[in-house]
């Protein structure tokens, strides 16, 4: 996959793709349908499979003061994305500038007079352009005009694990992860939910405990459900490697962090992680964080957490 952080000036291969529009936050079963249907069209016209989304997400430009709530900052995204076999991933750039461009800018100046698209698919509920002007319909009316065909895709109903037949959303994967319930939430995305972050140095209590970890910040990641996780883990590399592991996610009550962090204990493995980009999937929440009277009592917990953690996986 191909990624591009502007419009102009493409080359001509990166030009007449079928594109599939939006913020794609989680990339969660709703989106997916949404790549599918455009990566059909593709194959069926011999055009390559692009998508156009936009970066910071749009709530962090109006609503700067949020609390943390992205599911899938950019490089998670684009792992997701590249995943469901996209060629061509447009990242346009979303500031004041963009966000005034009217909708009918939008698709004159940048789908068609940048991009060259054929074809554009989108999800029921896409808006876009000033003050969020445009929405599916518009976009077929603009397709008329300008010559390149419109699918919308309908809403996509969960209706598994509890799901009642309700809407798939970014907002009720957050509202899962926030409840600490991974495997629901991993229900709604396809997949499991995933942190990445630089391995930072910490104060080697985990390694003073026997149970040395790779320290992530949470950074503009939403914040999950503080506990202990079943995860599984890997170097962000071109092949990674997946390796099973238990983590903490939270501020540690022992010493309480100033910024809740991910302190991911992988399974025989030895190696120097320090510095590297390292992907982490929420598996199973096992418990919520406690406190606890000794380090010795802690130390018995985490034993018996690598052991739940254990079992959670083989699942």
């Amino acid at each position: 996959m191909r990624l591009f952080r502007h419009t102009t000036d493409l080359p001509a291969d990166a030009r007449g793709a079928v594109v599939a529009l939006g913020n794609f936050d989680g990339v969660h079963l709703g989106h997916r349908e949404v790549v599918a249907r455009a990566g059909a069209l593709a194959r069926e016209q011999g055009r390559p499979l692009g998508v156009v989304t936009f970066e910071p997400h749009p709530r962090s430009l109006f609503r700067p003061d949020d609390p943390p709530f992205r599911l899938t900052p950019l490089r998670p995204k684009a792992h997701a994305l590249e995943a469901l076999g996209v060629d061509l991933l447009h990242v346009l750039h979303f500031d004041r500038a963009l966000s005034e461009k009217t909708a009918a800018d939008f698709v004159s100046q940048i789908l068609v007079g940048d991009l060259g698209i054929a074809h554009a698919v989108a999800g029921w509920d896409f808006v876009f352009g000033h003050k969020r002007g445009g929405d599916m319909q518009l976009l077929r009316a603009e397709g008329v005009r300008h010559g390149f065909g419109v699918d919308e895709i309908r809403p996509v109903l969960n209706s598994g694990m509890g799901g009642g037949g309700a809407v798939v959303s970014s907002t009720r994967v957050r509202e899962l992860l926030q409840a600490g319930d991974a495997r629901a939430a991993a229900a709604l995305l396809g997949r499991p939910w995933e942190v990445d972050g630089h391995v930072l140095h910490g104060d080697a209590r985990g390694r003073e405990l026997g149970w040395p970890t790779a320290n992530l910040e949470l950074g503009e990641y939403l914040r999950p459900g503080y506990g202990i996780y079943a995860i599984r883990a890997a170097i962000d590399e071109a092949r990674p490697v997946w390796r099973d592991g238990v983590a903490n996610l939270g501020i540690r009550p022992m010493w309480r962090t100033a910024e809740p962090m991910i302190e991911a204990h992988l399974f025989d493995f030895a190696g120097d992680l320090y510095g590297r980009v390292l992907r982490v999937q929420l598996i199973e929440r096992l418990r919520e964080e406690a406190k606890f009277d000794s380090l010795e009592a802690l130390k018995a917990q985490i034993a018996q957490d690598a052991l739940a953690a254990q079992a959670a996986l083989k699942k």
